[in-house]
């Protein structure tokens, strides 16, 4: 089983660029077993999820973020990072780093808080 690792800023200012990587270990990020998500979760509110990365570096975000997220990979450091642009307080939340696998979400980091606020 891989474990997750978050890092980031904890706290952000309106309009900033948030960037939040994950540290992937206990396997490659190049494995064909796993596809790496970005799930966060708002203060009171439930769990949205933000992207994917698949193996091969594919990428597909939610499209309710109005194209501010991107998530990328780092193959020589197996890192996944997410970037979201222009953030509001509205972007207030836990972010998670979990793997999928085998049709659910079978690891998960212990998620990073980040507050947006001026």
């Amino acid at each position: 089983q891989v474990q997750l690792q978050e890092s980031g800023p904890d706290l952000m200012k309106p309009s900033q660029t948030l960037s939040l990587t994950c540290t992937v270990s206990g396997d490659t990020i190049t494995s064909v077993r796993y596809y790496w998500s970005w799930i966060r979760q708002p203060p009171g509110k439930g769990l949205e999820w933000i992207g994917y990365i698949s193996y091969s570096g594919r990428s597909t975000v939610n499209a309710s973020l109005n194209g501010r997220a991107s998530i990328f990979r780092d193959t020589s450091k197996n890192h996944v990072t997410l970037q979201l642009t222009s953030v509001t307080p509205e972007d207030t939340a836990v972010y998670y780093c979990v793997a999928w696998e085998a049709y659910r979400f079978s690891s998960w980091g212990q998620g990073t808080q980040v507050t947006v606020s001026s």
